[in-house]
């Protein structure tokens, strides 16, 4: 099988980045971005929006990749990341400006599912496990390196942020050129173990497995600075732990693959979501930036252990011509999980309150896990 080259790989991963950077760029500098666009009471939106259009759109971008290819339906959706993101700075008012943000995240959509279908395009088996992990690792860098440059740009001028949106278009040229058109064609082999069926998690839980470890992780991102605002910490330690815990995931997705080597799929999501387990009890409990650092480790690596997983899930349990749609699916259960945790503010009770159920969520998935790894182990005895 033809391989990609690592340029060619690596402008895959660049693209990835794109993912986490649609809503979380203008996060630092929300109060001046929201204020200057004439949406101050809807400041917030202005990052959970585009999840929500991800999930309205998610299944119109399947079918088109299906339909058109992979290939191009990622041309057109980098042109548009760029186009779109940048336009709002000519927008003004919650109606253009919300419905901008709504089409900025149907069209990330496209770019994340069409992108990893290239990836299920180039790479097979254990090799494919792996590119989909340091996927993971580049979404979550993606997400250190563009909150920072987001706060630099920000402290400059409102509208300088929005500018990196448009590296989606270096993206695209980097694409014309590193990656190409004509993919390998899988071997008989290949084929018929993609359509054959598989043991363990079927898509309907592959999907709401990725829908709750979405929700444990970001009501953590989302109640810390709350949590350590009410202890002290100003914006830049509340920074710096958000940022700990993205790098701490790109070190559990680099290993995760390694991992997985020595167990089931089930086993290794239920240690992620005990990680959850143990994270949000510490957050919950947490009287020091010492202690926020643990809990922030065990968060890391519940996500570097459960989404790239969950998305290596499923590519393999799909088959070739509806892997577009259902990486969309997928897409739209990360999301749906992101978009969720805007409500987690009125849980009564606070950020303890959020923590303490979330934990109780994780345990019980974790729990869930174990049981249905184990139900599948008796029919495998059984046979």
């Amino acid at each position: 099988m033809t391989h990609l080259s690592k340029l060619g790989s690596f402008t895959l991963l660049c693209i990835a980045s794109l993912t986490i950077m649609v809503g979380a760029l203008v996060a630092p500098g929300l109060i001046s971005i929201s204020t200057a666009l004439g949406i101050n009471e809807y400041a917030v939106w202005l990052v959970t929006f585009p999840a929500l259009g991800a999930v309205l759109f998610a299944p119109i971008a399947g079918k088109s990749i299906d339909k058109f290819g992979a290939y191009r339906s990622l041309i057109i959706g980098l042109i548009l990341y760029g186009a779109l993101g940048f336009a709002v700075y000519w927008l003004q008012g919650p109606w253009f400006v919300l419905s901008n943000r709504i089409l900025l995240g149907g069209i990330t959509a496209v770019v994340m599912a069409s992108s990893t279908v290239l990836i299920s395009q180039w790479y097979v088996g254990h090799e494919r496990l792996n590119m989909i992990a340091k996927q993971g690792m580049a979404i979550e860098l993606g997400g250190v390196l563009f909150l920072f440059l987001g706060g630099k740009l920000a402290s400059l001028y409102w509208a300088y942020p929005l500018s990196l949106y448009l590296v989606a278009w270096l993206f695209l040229l980097m694409l014309l050129l590193f990656v190409p058109r004509k993919h390998p064609t899988l071997t008989a082999e290949t084929q018929i173990n993609s359509t054959q069926p598989q043991q363990g998690l079927a898509l309907k839980h592959v999907y709401l497995f990725a829908t709750l470890a979405m929700v444990v992780f970001f009501t953590a991102i989302v109640q810390l600075p709350n949590s350590m605002a009410q202890q002290g910490f100003n914006e830049a330690l509340v920074g710096n732990v958000l940022a700990f815990i993205s790098l701490v995931a790109v070190v559990a997705a680099h290993f995760m693959p390694k991992v997985a080597r020595y167990m089931s799929t089930s086993y290794l999501l239920a240690i992620a979501f005990f990680a959850y387990v143990i994270a949000h009890f510490v957050f919950a409990n947490a009287n020091g930036l010492s202690i926020f650092f643990v809990g922030s480790v065990f968060a890391g690596v519940g996500f570097g252990f459960s989404i790239p997983l969950l998305n290596h899930m499923t590519v393999e349990k799909s088959a070739a011509n509806v892997r577009g749609k259902n990486l969309s699916y997928f897409t739209m259960a990360v999301f749906g999980g992101q978009f969720i945790t805007s409500f987690v503010e009125f849980i009564p009770g606070g950020a303890a309150a959020s923590f303490y159920a979330c934990m109780l969520l994780a345990g019980i998935v974790s729990v869930v896990l174990i049981l249905m790894q184990h139900n599948d182990n008796k029919v495998i005895c059984s046979q």
